[in-house]
């Protein structure tokens, strides 16, 4: 039974940081490093060697309301961000669709390669 509940963070830098073996996912505020070693472990069957806590504070905004003509304060919600770094080896499919997407791509250019340099001759 999972811990915590766990929500990878989709971004271009965090798909960066996968590459070298570092995750990044959206945790509760009352979390800590070892709930959430424990809980990554569990989910993902992997080794996790460290995890380091970030807790980002909400922006203030301001939207304006039509019908009075006035804006209104607010900020936006408390963010809580685990960076986890695994073993070296184990991996987590989180960016699977991405890295196949590269696959076919790079699958593509080469085709065309081949197929340039063929005609070149």
């Amino acid at each position: 039974m999972s811990l915590i509940s766990l929500k990878p963070r989709l971004s271009e830098k965090a798909y960066g940081q996968s590459q070298t073996g570092t995750y990044v996912f959206d945790v509760p505020s009352n979390s800590n490093k070892l709930t959430v070693a424990l809980a990554v472990a569990e989910q993902y069957e992997v080794t996790v060697e460290t995890v380091n806590i970030a807790n980002i504070n909400g922006k203030a905004k301001r939207t304006f309301i039509s019908r009075r003509g006035k804006f209104v304060r607010g900020t936006r919600s408390d963010v809580k961000k685990a960076y986890v770094t695994l073993k070296e080896g184990d991996s987590i499919p989180i960016f699977a669709a991405e890295e196949e997407a590269e696959a076919k791509a790079q699958k593509a250019e080469e085709k065309a390669a081949k197929k340039a340099a063929k005609e070149k001759k």
